[in-house]
């Protein structure tokens, strides 16, 4: 079984920040879409808004990249989408494998994107016997025992985990142990991985918790009950027959009576 830290942060070529590696898919959406346009330059400012960041941050950027941009013109779209591809090694083919082919399994295989941007799917993998040779977005399911040598036979080193939580962590070492090096994790766990292996994790549920909170913020700044000194709202009443607490005669002494 692997053993280490749940993920770690790669060496970047020429010292390139995490955040920055972080933002640079941003703005090559954004780049993508202006040279889909035919739009030959695009300044600073125009790009920083279409990517969602400060100026001074994407030049900044921009700077580890030896792209600096020509004052009063901007920036050379076709170029960066270039370099910026070459950075994030988009400019080669790269296999991957996704496991776990349920309805998340399934909907990731059928994403278009994969393709236009330096990823060719080279297999689905799924634990039920069942799901063995039916084909999901034209690709033929195959059983996990063929894990090791589809990960041999593709050069794979790039795996997509969908599975349930329990089966993620022997998925992620059988990936680790054929020879996978980076794995995208969807499932709602989180995996320990040897040095060596880069994990991203991805979880919705966390993601709309978060919205949640601001949901809630916002709410409370329309009613002015925000920050911490706000009476935080009411629990929801128990249901009939539920025991419920209250403070004994005495003012510290719970007490236990019906609901």
């Amino acid at each position: 079984m692997a053993t280490g830290r749940t993920h770690r942060p790669a060496t970047r070529s020429r010292g390139i920040p995490e955040a920055t590696v972080a933002r640079l898919p941003l703005y090559l959406r954004a780049l993508t879409a202006l040279s889909e346009r035919s739009v030959p330059t695009v300044s600073s400012e125009e790009l920083a808004a279409a990517a969602g960041v400060n100026s001074a941050k994407l030049r900044k950027d921009f700077s580890y990249l030896g792209s600096y941009g020509t004052r009063g013109v901007g920036y050379d779209v076709e170029y960066l989408v270039y370099q910026i591809s070459r950075e994030l090694g988009l400019t080669q083919d790269w296999p991957v494998v996704i496991v776990g082919i349920g309805n998340l399994g399934a909907a990731l295989a059928n994403y278009g994107g994969f393709a236009s941007r330096g990823f060719r799917v080279a297999a689905l993998i799924d634990a039920d016997p069942a799901m063995a040779g039916k084909p999901v977005a034209g690709i033929p399911v195959q059983h996990t025992d063929e894990l090791e040598q589809i990960i041999r036979d593709n050069g794979v080193s790039i795996g997509v985990i969908a599975t349930p939580a329990g089966a993620a962590q022997q998925v992620c070492d059988r990936l680790v142990a054929a020879g996978v090096t980076s794995i995208l994790n969807f499932a709602p766990t989180v995996l320990t991985v040897p040095d060596g292996v880069d994990v991203r994790k991805v979880d919705l549920s966390i993601e709309l918790q978060i919205l949640a909170f601001h949901e809630q913020r916002k709410a409370g700044e329309e009613t002015g009950q925000t920050g911490p000194g706000s009476t935080p709202p009411a629990p929801p009443a128990r249901s009939a027959g539920v025991a419920a607490e209250r403070k004994g005669p005495d003012g510290d002494v719970p007490a236990v009576m019906p609901a």
